[in-house]
Order: C-alpha cells, then sequence, then structure tokens
C-alpha cells in the first residue's frame, strides 16, 4: 500500500528541513511505501529552494509550487489531485501535527474507516478562542446542511474512493471542513493534544478566520437567504399591527400629532435591514460568480511531477498549470 503525505506550505523555510527529516523517520518505522507531495503556496521566503534540495536528495519527495498565493484549500486541492497513494494524509509543516499519529491513523484505515480524523483538544488555548470557537460551532451546526466537529481540522487520512470523490467536486469557493463531512464515507475520529508550534507564527489572523467562518456558513446552505424571507413577513407582519393600533388609537382618542423619534427609528431600523439582506444576497451572487467564471483553482510556476490525477470535466484536465521541470 502507497501512503501519500500532502503538506501544504507557505514560509516555512524554518521547519521545512526538520519537519521532512522527522516525518520520513516515522513513515520509515512503518515498513510501508510513502511520498511526500509539498504544495508551495506562493511563498517569499527559501521554502521552493529547500522543497527542490529535498526531492533532489530524496526521491520519494514530489513538489508543486504556485505561481502566487492562492490559498491553503487550493493548496490542499492541489496536493490532493497530485497524491498517488492508497490513502492520503493532510498535515501541516509546522509539527503541530504530529507524526507519530500517522501510525494510528494506518490501523484504523486498516480497520475499514475511509476517514481517519484527528481531533485536537483546546487545551493550550487562550479561553477568549476556545469559547468563540465553541459559539461559532454552535452556530454553523445548526444552519449548514453537514455536521461540522469543533477541534477537527485538516489533519486526516483519507482513503483513495474518498479522495477520488472530494476531486470530483469542482467548485471554485472551497471549504474543505464541509467537504470532507459532505462526502461521507465511514468516518472516525480521535483527540490528541493540541502541540505547541515550533517555528514561527500563525498565518491565521482573525480577519482571515471570520472571512473563513463565512465561508463556512455560506458554503454549505442557504438558510440566510431564507431568513430574509422570514424577516420580511415578520416586518410586514409588525407593520400591519402597529398600522391597526395606531387606526384604533386615532379612532378612540382622535389624531394626534406622530412622533418624529418613533418614524426616524422606524426608518434607520428598515433600511439596516434592507443592507444587511442586500449584503447576504450579495455573498451568494458573488459565489455564483466566481463559479461562472470557470477560473482554475491554481496557476503552477515549477514542479517535479507530470500532470495532476485527471477527476471530473474537461475544465480540470490541467487546471491552469504553468508548469516549468
Amino acid at each position: 500500500m502507497l501512503i501519500s503525505i500532502v503538506v501544504p506550505c507557505f514560509n516555512e523555510e524554518e521547519i521545512i528541513g526538520r519537519f521532512h527529516d522527522h516525518v520520513t523517520a516515522e513513515l520509515v518505522l512503518l515498513g510501508q511505501e510513502f511520498e511526500l507531495v509539498y504544495v508551495d503556496d506562493g511563498s517569499q521566503d527559501r521554502t521552493l529552494p529547500l522543497l527542490e534540495e529535498i526531492a533532489e536528495a530524496d526521491p520519494r519527495t514530489r513538489y508543486v509550487s504556485f505561481s502566487r498565493n492562492f490559498g491553503k484549500e487550493a493548496a490542499m486541492l492541489a496536493g490532493l489531485q497530485h497524491a498517488d497513494g492508497d490513502a492520503v494524509v493532510i498535515m501541516d509543516a509546522d509539527l503541530q501535527h504530529p507524526p507519530e499519529l500517522v501510525r494510528r491513523m494506518l490501523k484504523l484505515h486498516e480497520e475499514g474507516f475511509d476517514q481517519v480524523i484527528a481531533r485536537r483538544t483546546r487545551k493550550g488555548d487562550r479561553v477568549t478562542r476556545t469559547l468563540t470557537a465553541r459559539a461559532y460551532y454552535w452556530l454553523i451546526n445548526r444552519l449548514v446542511d453537514v455536521e461540522l466537529v469543533d477541534g477537527v481540522g485538516d489533519f486526516r487520512l483519507l482513503s483513495r474512493r474518498t479522495v477520488d470523490a472530494i476531486l470530483e467536486l469542482t467548485e471554485y469557493n472551497r471549504f474543505s471542513k464541509g467537504l470532507f463531512a459532505w462526502v461521507g464515507f465511514r468516518t472516525t475520529t480521535f483527540e490528541y493534544e493540541n502541540a505547541v508550534r515550533e517555528q514561527g507564527r500563525s498565518k491565521w489572523s482573525f480577519g482571515k478566520l471570520l472571512n473563513y467562518g463565512l465561508d463556512g456558513l455560506l458554503s454549505f446552505n442557504n438558510k440566510p437567504l431564507r431568513a430574509a424571507v422570514y424577516l420580511g413577513l415578520l416586518l410586514v407582519t409588525i407593520a400591519m399591527a402597529y398600522a391597526a393600533w395606531i387606526v384604533g388609537v386615532a379612532l378612540v382618542n382622535g389624531v394626534d400629532t406622530p412622533g418624529y423619534v418613533t418614524l426616524l427609528v422606524v426608518v434607520t431600523a428598515l433600511a439596516g435591514v434592507q443592507m444587511l439582506m442586500l449584503g447576504v444576497v450579495g455573498e451568494y451572487v458573488g459565489r455564483i460568480y466566481y463559479e461562472v467564471k470557470r477560473r482554475p483553482h491554481f496557476l503552477v510556476k515549477a514542479t517535479n511531477v507530470g500532470l495532476p490525477r485527471q477527476q471530473g470535466d474537461d475544465r480540470q484536465k490541467n487546471n491552469g498549470e504553468l508548469v516549468r521541470r
């Protein structure tokens, strides 16, 4: 059985050599044939030259380098497309995903599981981040059409049929957590303690995390649009009830001078609701706009492998690659 390790990289020059040594040492102990597929997501440091040196010294190493930074979602997609393994493990290069857990994943895979997911505990996280994450998952699981679990990320093993199923999903706006949950198949989860980052700092700022959370919210349901209908019906009902109350008061007490403050508050509130709903509609329209353009998910400027595994329709055959070998 061939095992593929897919590793998205962005500015990892300080850690990539140590990661490669660590993960290869663990994989050699398994006694299984393996390959490492590194995806350089437009790094601005020496990540690509180091990957070229690693690939030259270790024939089990393959790399793909993007023409610019396309994001981790595109990097994972490229890694899955270039991975030939019967089982594929996705992990980060910063050693926060312990390579020692690959052995446990493979044992569970041998028991028949198509997805083996490592769920990290939140031990060591700031209280505010833990509470925010729990609130987010509580909310999103009441809105989206798939189940997302707190602490579950991209660190997981996928069987070949699961990888092929994911590659059939060619949408441009990708939210991998939701895609992994959507394809289903037999899945199991185990917990591990969060490892300390050995070098550098997280690439995820608060703004990026917020945008990623909104992507998850909008990618797997149309409930915000449905909420606009319900909110509109609620406002119409309130308006009719208020109008009936005004008429009743006028019949009993006569016509009084209407309150300017009340009118201003109502108009402002309605304008705010309208702008909010326009924003929600705009988000969905924007996603449609990107989908119909049919742009590739990424462009490749350098690689030591051939064209990616071909899945889906014809537009994925080259995926817009500009390849230098």
